[in-house]
């Protein structure tokens, strides 16, 4: 799963210890979700969303195998 969660910190001028605090996690927590080496939890997710008043699909891009045929009914 890749995201775009480097590009929106620094467009909104914040640093990775910034978003950290924000969210309540390491720096390295957000060193490894920049990466793409951790996927966050759905909490996690949501609350990046917010720090970034965007939708949580706007944020992560699902690729290949990760996604699923079909729809909610």
């Amino acid at each position: 799963m890749k995201n775009i969660i480097r590009t929106k910190r620094i467009e909104w001028k914040m640093t990775q210890e910034e978003l950290s605090k924000k969210l309540n996690v390491s720096r390295q927590t957000i060193i490894s979700l920049e990466k793409g080496k951790y996927h966050p939890s759905l909490v996690l997710a949501h609350k990046l969303a917010q720090v970034f008043n965007c939708q949580i699909e706007d944020l992560f891009i699902f690729e290949g195998e990760e996604n699923i045929d079909g729809s909610c009914d």
